[in-house]
């Protein structure tokens, strides 16, 4: 990635994959790890269903089934793994086809947390984030 001048954002497109009952939401355990949120970086020119479809069938090998038209959270903040480089998360709720996810250094496993269930885990700060401004019932 080039290095970016300090007044600009790495922004990503993130999935809310939420779990039956609506509660908890997915992550993502990476090769480094860390759990993470689904999806990733917006390329130039995409739009948030491209973007994310894309990250998606990349990351985990799925399909997306539907995406929301609007975000549901906007997270900034600074990476944990690159001090420095600041980062804004679009997070639009969405419904995959199915979770036999393909395994990649990117999703190596997948578990639904909430901000209690991320406390004894090795996160990054974005879902640290999420999950503090994580509300069900926002999801009915």
């Amino acid at each position: 990635m080039n290095a970016m001048p300090n007044c600009f954002y790495r922004v990503s497109v993130k999935a809310l994959v939420l779990n039956k009952t609506k509660d908890k939401f997915l992550v993502c355990k990476e090769s480094s790890g860390y759990w993470e949120i689904p999806g990733g970086g917006l390329d130039w020119g995409e739009t948030h269903k491209e973007g994310l479809s894309r990250e998606i069938e990349e990351e985990m090998g799925l399909k997306v089934k539907s995406l929301a038209e609007n975000p549901c959270y906007f997270l900034t903040g600074e990476q944990s793994q690159n001090p420095g480089v600041r980062f804004a998360n679009i997070v639009y709720e969405c419904e995959l086809e199915h979770l036999d996810f393909k395994p990649s250094d990117e999703c190596m496993e997948i578990t639904f947390v909430d901000a209690e269930d991320i406390k004894s885990m090795k996160v990054f700060g974005s879902v640290v984030r999420l999950a503090n401004m994580f509300n069900p019932e926002n999801h009915r």
